[in-house]
């Protein structure tokens, strides 16, 4: 059973920048695409962005483009999430997650992930 534990969130003012952390707890091989999704009180769970098993494909939401970066590195089993320029309507519970199966184009939906991290709480201050 493969074990996610994400990390990195905190409290930043509008503008400002965080980094996020994700480890699993076995080999790669384990899993394929990586990614990461947002929940804000009294919303869905909502997909943030994907890259696949090589890194070499990465889908994001709209909302995030241009100032969000997902990177991968396997050699440690880990993926992250560059955040830049944070807004407010950025503040949510951020949750890491896996999946088993390989896809040709990476999944944006909830239930094609079989594994999740605990989540990281990411508050920003207008």
């Amino acid at each position: 059973q493969v074990q996610l534990v994400d990390s990195g969130g905190g409290l930043v003012q509008a503008g400002g920048s965080l980094r996020l952390s994700c480890a699993a707890s076995e080999r790669t091989f384990s899993v394929d695409d990586m990614g990461w999704f947002r929940q804000a009180p009294g919303k869905e769970r909502q997909f943030v962005a994907v890259t696949n098993w090589s890194g070499g494909t990465s889908y994001y939401d709209d909302s995030v483009k241009g100032r969000f970066t997902i990177s991968r590195d396997n050699a440690k089993t880990a993926v992250y999430l560059q955040m830049n320029g944070l807004k407010p309507e950025d503040a949510a519970i951020y949750y890491c997650a896996a999946s088993r199966f390989y896809r040709t184009t990476p999944s944006k939906q909830v239930r094609d992930y079989a594994y999740w991290g605990q989540g990281t709480q990411v508050t920003v201050s207008s």
